[in-house]
């Protein structure tokens, strides 16, 4: 099944255990919104909204809070000396699809457990070992 959100003034088809990166949604990584606005639902019988499916929403997972690189807008006269600069970095919000909810439903799955990278645990160096043990 997939379904056909909007978010952000853009619209998004979206699956599940999907991940995604929208528009800024405010939360925490780990944190489990709903998306009411879903325009579409398909599978074995699609659903047209008219505009919206009514009782269907998606449940996302926030994975991380980030921003796209940086945009320079810059424009320059010929005379005067006339310059201006500009930069501009748009806020993101990566998500993973934890279900797609129909029927008013509410979201049963929890989120997933974060995967970071595991700590390194720091080695003594060999001359210091030396050193305490004279």
């Amino acid at each position: 099944m997939f379904a056909v959100i909007k978010t952000g003034g853009l619209q998004y088809s979206v699956a599940e255990d999907q991940t995604i990166r929208v528009g800024r949604i405010e939360g925490e990584p780990g944190q489990i919104i709903q998306i009411g606005d879903v325009l579409m639902l398909g599978g074995d019988k699609p659903e047209l909204g008219a505009p919206l499916v009514s009782g269907a929403s998606v449940a996302v997972e926030i994975v991380e809070q980030s921003r796209g690189p940086k945009v320079i807008a810059f424009k320059k006269r010929r005379r005067k000396n006339s310059r201006r600069k500009r930069g501009h970095r748009q806020d993101y919000t990566v998500v993973r699809i934890s279900e797609i909810l129909t029927g008013g439903a509410a979201p049963t799955k929890a989120a997933k457990a974060a995967k970071g990278k595991p700590e390194r645990k720091a080695k003594a160096k060999p001359a210091e070992s030396e050193a305490a043990a004279s």
